[in-house]
């Protein structure tokens, strides 16, 4: 099973890259008014269980994949129609 998992600084949480972004994509014209820089982990789990694949992915994130103090965390799995933190 396909999960995709993104991680993103909490709102209030200092994101240089994001006003990196920002910056450079006034500079060349664009009316931006922010930029929040994440990343994106797309797993492939040996489960075809929904339940069992976000309880999976939970623990990963939990243990490697984010900082719960600062990052927010979106699970998103295509088979169980829509996406939770």
């Amino acid at each position: 099973m396909k999960v995709t998992v993104l991680v993103r600084p909490k709102v209030g949480i200092l994101d240089p890259q994001g006003e990196a972004v920002e910056g450079s994509l006034r500079r060349l014209g664009f009316p931006v008014v922010g930029a929040r820089v994440g990343r994106v982990v797309d797993l492939e789990l040996d489960t075809a269980d929904p339940v069992e694949a976000r309880e999976q992915v939970q623990r990963m994130c939990a243990e490697l994949l984010a900082n719960p103090l600062i990052e927010s965390v979106e699970i998103e799995i295509p088979d169980a129609g829509g996406s939770q933190a």
